[in-house]
């Protein structure tokens, strides 16, 4: 034991996690996975933005609703992953091609200060700093971690604050 952790009880991380959904009511399947995130073991709810609707980026389809959330966990990060991908699943989430539409989709954005390069698994997340979907709502969460250049240099792909999100 060391400074009263006892072996085997992870530390708390703070993670920031997207949400998108176009296919279906895409509102409601993201308020539902709001809602499932939230109940995972050993994970808190911190915060969660507004729901913006955006085009589709590289892809073709509906608009999509977006969020981001913040959570504290003593989940791992792969551990995280497996149960977003889980919470996805049960959404009825496909890939039947690269980008395509979807009822869900989960992203971990960041695991704390942790940098990851895997087969499964790149942190932070390689593109969100070119997506407004992702740093609008983020900036509103956590306004730290978004620099005003950095938003800047999206808000010309357009988005629509549409509601706070009740949990």
């Amino acid at each position: 034991m060391r400074h009263g952790v006892s072996a085997g009880v992870r530390c708390e991380v703070l993670a920031y996690i997207s949400l998108g959904a176009n296919l279906g009511d895409a509102q409601a399947t993201v308020k539902a996975a709001i809602q499932a995130v939230a109940i995972l073991p050993n994970t808190r709810l911190e915060a969660v933005s507004s729901l913006y609707q955006t085009a589709p980026m590289e892809a073709s389809g509906p608009n999509y609703i977006n969020a981001v959330i913040a959570i504290s966990t003593r989940l791992d990060m792969h551990q995280l992953l497996s149960n977003l991908i889980s919470i996805e699943n049960q959404a009825g989430r496909e890939r039947p091609y690269h980008n395509a539409p979807r009822t869900l989709d989960l992203d971990i954005l960041m695991y704390g200060k942790a940098t990851v390069n895997s087969p499964t698994l790149v942190l932070p997340h390689p593109r969100m700093w070119h997506r407004a979907f992702v740093l609008v709502p983020l900036a509103e969460i956590a306004p730290e971690v978004v620099s005003a250049e950095a938003l800047e240099a999206v808000v010309a792909q357009g988005f629509i604050r549409l509601s706070d999100v009740v949990v």
